[in-house]
């Protein structure tokens, strides 16, 4: 299974609150903060979300 690796690249200030709580849903606080997360189709549409305000790479385990 693969797993993606998301690492949040820009502030959250200014951005929404559900944007931010899409942030810390995804288990990222601090910017450069790294979190390896299945990718399921409840992480995807997250990241959907917040896209302009991460990065992502897929990982192979």
């Amino acid at each position: 299974m693969t797993k993606l690796k998301v690492t949040l690249t820009k502030s959250v200030i200014g951005s929404t609150d559900s944007q931010r709580a899409t942030v810390r849903g995804l288990g990222l606080r601090k910017i450069r903060s790294t979190k390896v997360l299945n990718n399921t189709p409840a992480i995807r549409g997250m990241i959907k979300k917040v896209i302009h305000l991460v990065e992502v790479e897929e990982v192979t385990e």
